[in-house]
């Protein structure tokens, strides 16, 4: 089970921190991601890292996004900063997600409840 939170109402230009804690017994050797999803758009995927702290991200928030892991806690943080209002959405943590030879990211079966990240412009 995954719990999301952070999630808030911010200015453009502004930053938060998003917080994901796992229940699940694998959470060491899983990749984690964060996924996000807009008012009528697909479910995309915005960073992912491997449980060595390998990072990927989409090009949309490279450079403004940092995924890091706690293991031990068993948690994974998303740092926003420099949100735009285009980065508004739902944010889902998502554990074992795939990370392809091509680099093609697929999200895994578990997924958090989403917490809201709303950026005003």
């Amino acid at each position: 089970q995954l719990q999301a939170s952070g999630g808030g109402l911010v200015q453009s230009g502004g930053s938060l921190r998003l917080s994901c804690t796992s229940s699940g017994n694998s959470f060491s050797v899983d990749y984690m991601g964060w996924f996000r999803q807009a008012p009528g758009m697909e479910r995309d995927w915005v960073a992912v890292i491997t449980p060595g702290g390998t990072t990927k991200y989409a090009d949309s928030v490279q450079g403004r996004f940092t995924i890091s892991r706690d293991n031990a806690k068993k948690m994974v943080y998303l740092q926003m900063y420099s949100l735009r209002p285009e980065d508004t959405a739902v944010y889902y943590c998502n554990e074992d997600p795939k990370w392809s030879t091509q680099g093609r990211i697929t999200a895994g079966d578990y997924w958090g409840q989403g917490t809201q990240v709303t950026v005003s412009s």
